[in-house]
C-alpha cells in the first residue's frame, strides 16, 4: 500500500474517532455537560472555552505531525531539504507566540472564574436561600435542614431558583460532595466545615454522589437530587415532619456505624444545632468525646 494510502487512513480514522466521540455525547447523559444549576452551567461553559483554546494549537500539532511523517519520510527523495529554517524567526515565532497568547487567555479565565465560581460565594436571588448541613459518613451520606427541623439520609430535595447554601463535614475518611448537573465537587472533611452555594434552574431529579474513594461502601455512596416547586418542597416538609423516626444524638450515634447501600430515611429533627455538635466533638478532649467513631 502507497504512503499517501496509509496517510489517508490515519486522517479517516482520527476523523471517525472524532465523529464517534460526539455521537456518544450526544446519544448518552453525560451530566457534567447536561447542566441544570446556574453553577454548572457557567463550569460547562469554561470547560468548552478552555478546551477550544486548546485545540488551536492540539490540532495544528496533530494535523502537522502526520504531514512532516509522510512528507519527510526516509523513501521521499523529492523532499525538500532547508536547513536554514533552524534559525527561522518566523517559525519560532509561530510554535512559541501561540501557546504563549493561549496561556495568557486560559490564565485570565482561569482567575475570573475563580472568583465567579468560588463555592463559598452566595448567589445573588430574590428567594430566600435555604441552608442544608452534609454530614459524609460510612457510607451514606446524612442531610440536615436545620431551619426545618427535618433530616434525610441518601435523598435531598431542594425547590427550584432558590439559592441552596450548603455547609459540609465529615465523620469517616474524607470525601467529596458532587451533584455533576448543579456544581462541582467539594471536600467534605472530619473536623472541618467546607461550603457549596448552588441552584437548580428547573424542576427534575438529578444524581448525587462521593466523588472520592472511600472504602467498601463508596459504590454505593450516591443519592437523588430532587429540584421541586416551592410548593411541593413545602409538602414534602410537612410530611417529613410526620416520620416515626427522630434523629438526636442518640441516634446520629447510631446512624455513623458503617453500613452499606442505605435506603432513603427522613427523621425530624430532635437536637436543632446537631451539624455543630458533630463538629464540636473533635475540640472536646478525647476522653469527654461522646462519640469516638
Amino acid at each position: 500500500m502507497k504512503r499517501s494510502y496509509k496517510v489517508l487512513l490515519l486522517v479517516l480514522f482520527f476523523l471517525g474517532l472524532a465523529a464517534y466521540a460526539a455521537y456518544i455525547i450526544n446519544t448518552h447523559n453525560v451530566p457534567v455537560l447536561q447542566p441544570k444549576g446556574v453553577i454548572a452551567d457557567q463550569q460547562r461553559d469554561l470547560l468548552f472555552d478552555a478546551s477550544l483554546l486548546m485545540f488551536i494549537v492540539v490540532i495544528p500539532v496533530i494535523i502537522l505531525a502526520i504531514v512532516f511523517a509522510w512528507k519527510y519520510h526516509e523513501d521521499n527523495k523529492k523532499a525538500k531539504y532547508s536547513p536554514e529554517w533552524a534559525d527561522s524567526f518566523i517559525a519560532e515565532a509561530l510554535w512559541w507566540g501561540i501557546p504563549c497568547v493561549i496561556i495568557v487567555f486560559l490564565s485570565i479565565m482561569t482567575w475570573k472564574s475563580t472568583q465567579e465560581l468560588n463555592p463559598y460565594k452566595p448567589i445573588e436571588s430574590e428567594n430566600k436561600p435555604i441552608t442544608i448541613q452534609v454530614v459524609a459518613l460510612e457510607w451514606k451520606w446524612l442531610f440536615i435542614y436545620p431551619e426545618q427541623g427535618i433530616a434525610t439520609v441518601n435523598y435531598l430535595q431542594i425547590p427550584e431558583k432558590t439559592p441552596i447554601a450548603f455547609e459540609i463535614t465529615a465523620q469517616a475518611p474524607m470525601n467529596s460532595f458532587w451533584i455533576p448537573q448543579l456544581a462541582g465537587q467539594i471536600y467534605a472533611m472530619p473536623a472541618m466545615k467546607t461550603q457549596l452555594h448552588i441552584m437548580a434552574n428547573e424542576v427534575g431529579t438529578y444524581r448525587g454522589s462521593s466523588s472520592n474513594l472511600s472504602g467498601k461502601g463508596f459504590a454505593g455512596m450516591h443519592f437523588p437530587v430532587r429540584s421541586s416547586s416551592q410548593e411541593d418542597f413545602d409538602t414534602w416538609v410537612s410530611s417529613a415532619h410526620g416520620s416515626s423516626q427522630s434523629l438526636g444524638v442518640e441516634e446520629y450515634l447510631d446512624l455513623v456505624h458503617p453500613s452499606y447501600n442505605n435506603a432513603s430515611t427522613t427523621y425530624t429533627l430532635e437536637k436543632s444545632d446537631l451539624f455543630d455538635w458533630i463538629l464540636d466533638q473533635y475540640k472536646r478532649p478525647s476522653n469527654s468525646m461522646e462519640c469516638k467513631e
